[in-house]
Formats: C-alpha cells, sequence, structure tokens
C-alpha cells in the first residue's frame, strides 16, 4: 500500500500545443539503452510520459529510433556508429555505458543521459550547471551503498555475513560501490563477501559461491546489466532464501525484498521533459544536470514473510512504500 499520495499530472499533455517543425518533417529521437525492452518498458513509458508534457507523441510528432544492448556492453558503439549516420534531433542514452558510447561517438545533436557516476569527473560534461552539449540526470544512488547495508542489517539482524554482487564491467562505479559498502561494512561490524558477474552464468555462479560463503542477506550493485537481469537475480534470491536490498522499486514489486534508492521511473519521465524541450529549442547548456532528491524505501512484507522476518518498527516508520 502507498504511504503518501502523488499527482501524476496526466492531464499536462492535453493542455499542451501539438508542436511541429517545419511542415512535413518529424523529428527523431535515437534512444540507445543498455538495458532489454521488455525488462526496461515501465520506464521507456516513463519515458514518453515525459515527451508527452512537453506536446511529444511518438508516433504522431515525434519518432523515436530504440537500440538496445539487452546488458551486453559491447553492442553499444555500433549502435552508436549506426545511428550516427541518421537524421536525428537529439540522442537519448540512459545508463553510463550508453551516455559513454553516444560521447565518444562524436554526435553533432544534442545528447540526453541517465548516468550514476559524476557526469563532470567522468568527461561527460563541463558543468553541472552548465553542461554543454549533453545533459540529464545524475542517478547517483550507487552513493547510497553504506545505507542500504544498514537498512539491511535493520531487517536481517542476524546478517552477520553479507553478499554483494558487482559487475565489474561498470568501471569506476563498481570501483566506488565495492570501497563505499566495504567501508560500511567494517563500521558496521558485519563480513562482507564479494562477488562479481557480468553475464548470465556468472551471476548462477555468484550465487552458488555466495551461498557456500554462508551470506544472510544480498546486496546488488546498481547496474543497468543487473537491472535487465532481474527475473534471474529475484529466482536465485528466492530459491535460496537470501534477502535482499536493492536500489530500484522495481525489484521489491517484482517479489524482491526491499529496496531504497530514488525513483528510476521518475527519472525516465524527467529525462523524457529534457528531451522535450531541447525539441522545442532549448539549449542542453542552459538545462542544468538534474540529481534526485527523495529516496524511497519499498519492503515487500509477502516476501518478508516468507523468509521468516519480521519487520522492524523503525524500517515501518521509514517506508515509503509496503507492497503486500
Amino acid at each position: 500500500m502507498k504511504r503518501r499520495e502523488f499527482i501524476a499530472g496526466l492531464g499536462i499533455a492535453a493542455a499542451l500545443p501539438v508542436v511541429s517543425r517545419a511542415e512535413g518533417t518529424t523529428p527523431t529521437i535515437g534512444f540507445m539503452s543498455t538495458r532489454s525492452p521488455d525488462e526496461a518498458a515501465v520506464h521507456t513509458r516513463a519515458f514518453q510520459r515525459g515527451l508527452a508534457e512537453m506536446g511529444y507523441v511518438e508516433g504522431r510528432n515525434v519518432a523515436i529510433e530504440y537500440r538496445w544492448a539487452k546488458g551486453d556492453y559491447s553492442r553499444l558503439p555500433s549502435f552508436a556508429a549506426e545511428l550516427h549516420g541518421r537524421p536525428l534531433a537529439l540522442v537519448v542514452a540512459p545508463g553510463d555505458p550508453a551516455a559513454k558510447a553516444a560521447k565518444a561517438a562524436g554526435f553533432s545533436v544534442p545528447i540526453v543521459f541517465v548516468v550514476g557516476e559524476d557526469p563532470v569527473r567522468s568527461g561527460l560534461v563541463t558543468s553541472m550547471n552548465r553542461p554543454g552539449m549533453a545533459t540529464g540526470v545524475n542517478f547517483f544512488t550507487g552513493d547510497l551503498g553504506g545505507k542500504r547495508l544498514e537498512l539491511l542489517c535493520a531487517m536481517v539482524p542476524s546478517a552477520h555475513v553479507v553478499g554483494l554482487l558487482l559487475n565489474p564491467r561498470f568501471g569506476e562505479a563498481a570501483e566506488q560501490h565495492r570501497k563505499s559498502v566495504s567501508a560500511a561494512a567494517r563500521t558496521l561490524g558485519r563480513e562482507l563477501v564479494i562477488q562479481e558477474a557480468s553475464t548470465d552464468a556468472e551471476i548462477d555462479a555468484s550465487f552458488a559461491a555466495l551461498v557456500k560463503a554462508g551470506v544472510a542477506g544480498l546486496m546488488v550493485q546498481n547496474d543497468p546489466f543487473f537491472d535487465s537481469r532481474r527475473a534471474q537475480i529475484l529466482a536465485l534470491s528466492s530459491r535460496h532464501l537470501l534477502p535482499g536490498i536493492f536500489h530500484i522499486r522495481e525489484f521489491p514489486a517484482d517479489g524482491g525484498l526491499m529496496s531504497y534508492g530514488a525513483s528510476l521511473a521518475d527519472t525516465y519521465r524527467q529525462v523524457g521533459v529534457y528531451a522535450g524541450k531541447i525539441l522545442r529549442g532549448a539549449s542542453p547548456d542552459d538545462l542544468p544536470v538534474l540529481q534526485p532528491t527523495k529516496f524511497e524505501l519499498v519492503i515487500n512484507t509477502k516476501t518478508a514473510k516468507a523468509l521468516g522476518l519480521a519487520v522492524p518498527q523503525s524500517i515501518l516508520i521509514e517506508a515509503e512504500e509496503l507492497i503486500e
């Protein structure tokens, strides 16, 4: 059940005029994602809602060319090369690897991204306030690793050994996540067992190794590859009765125990709004890189019961949403 009500603003698109460019032309957006279309459907719809808020509806007055890496980041440079030859108005690149591939391709049109790393440090933008030809949302929920471990330990006090699943192909973000969670584990007096995975087979092997090591709780790095393998990760967690905490509510919504982080769906909506503003003539340099200001704790109480866990009062008070 929801702990608060939110105003969706679904009528905004209807209130805005239909925007078109020169008669007979339809702007085209290149959409290059690290993820898979089925798994990311809820977020793609959120992106389309953001576009609609700016008066753009796919198939009516804007076209979108989608490219899906399905978790295989090595495909992104070829996608960027394909899109580079298209007459695009802008490129949308959700995920750090996609944003970096788009940047490396040297597009002459604006790029709107969703990234977890600091976009200034990674070279995507010149500054957060005046970003240049690329802008978007810095979805920095990887910095919340320590908080997630604290919440997991509160939910599972007996979890003296905790597992962390990392994707080494995520580069600096994976290393930063390793360091932050390791520091939190030392502070909390927990033993941390780290496994790395960047393929389906490696996810299976990592879970087997974690179970063998006796972990009683699981953390998963906020990585687009793991998002695209959500069903696999949740099935393994359920099979091994392993309580887990994740970075987006889609995991507990699909049967995981809990999540803590910003709303990825709202992030994609914001990317759609930015894309629409650029189509309407805004310069990306005038659109500061956004960062989430609200973080939500979501608990699947049915999963908690199945795992034999009583949700502590402190967790209930902090939770934004309880899924029953």
